[in-house]
């Protein structure tokens, strides 16, 4: 399989419709965000600069086989990984795994432009089997790890994490958190609260518009637990 690699930005929006399918049947409720904060992460790609939003397309032809998004946090010289997914009719190709190295790096590019000679940490969120809700489902979650473990990303198991909630109706969401060290030294807990603190105010304050309290307040939750 050829794959071809193109980017949606705020100027270039066609592929951004025949993404949004595959968004929906992929990921589960509880992480799943309203289409409109896609458009704002785009947005802040333009505004809030060194800092960076990515929206990555695999394509073979015109057949959507992928899906990426993510953020470059300059403040801590970190990229996070919101959202990948593979078209389940091409599964099983190694494409997951290629898109997860081109997402690392555009997201190293963005280090770059911002004065670093590298990037030096990825994080990223994966749902947890207690949040599924049928027998495929949990089946793609432990997948969905076992994929991440494949490409050289270790869950961070001395704390339990967060999500804030992204629908009102809904407390934070606890959600297992992958990170992959580009420096070959593994990330301190100060280093990867640093980072969930920069996920907070870059992504979820600033793009998804959630509340600066219940932001904080599942800041000091995760930290209590």
């Amino acid at each position: 399989m050829n794959i071809t690699w193109d980017e949606v930005t705020i100027d270039r929006l066609h592929h951004f419709e025949k993404v949004l399918p595959l968004y929906d049947l992929v990921f589960p409720i509880e992480v799943r965000e309203p289409h409109e904060v896609f458009m704002k992460g785009l947005h802040s790609a333009k505004t809030r600069k060194p800092n960076s939003f990515r929206f990555l397309v695999g394509l073979d032809e015109e057949q959507l086989v992928s899906f990426a998004t993510g953020h470059y946090l300059e403040e801590v010289n970190a990229g996070f990984i919101v959202y990948i997914a593979t078209n389940p009719k091409v599964q099983g190709n190694g494409i997951g795994s290629k898109t997860l190295l081109k997402m690392e790096e555009l997201l190293n590019q963005d280090a770059k432009t911002a004065g670093n000679p590298n990037l030096e940490t990825i994080i990223l969120e994966t749902e947890t089997q207690d949040m599924v809700h049928t027998k495929e489902e949990k089946e793609n979650c432990v997948k969905r790890n076992q994929f991440f473990e494949r490409n050289h990303y270790k869950k961070v198991k001395k704390f339990k994490y967060l999500q804030p909630p992204l629908h009102q109706a809904h407390g934070p969401v606890p959600l297992n958190l992958f990170i992959k060290s580009l420096q070959g030294n593994e990330s301190s807990i100060e280093t990867i609260k640093k980072i969930i603190h920069a996920i907070y105010k870059e992504k979820y304050y600033l793009v998804n518009g959630i509340d600066e309290q219940v932001l904080k307040d599942s800041l000091q939750k995760m930290e209590q637990d």
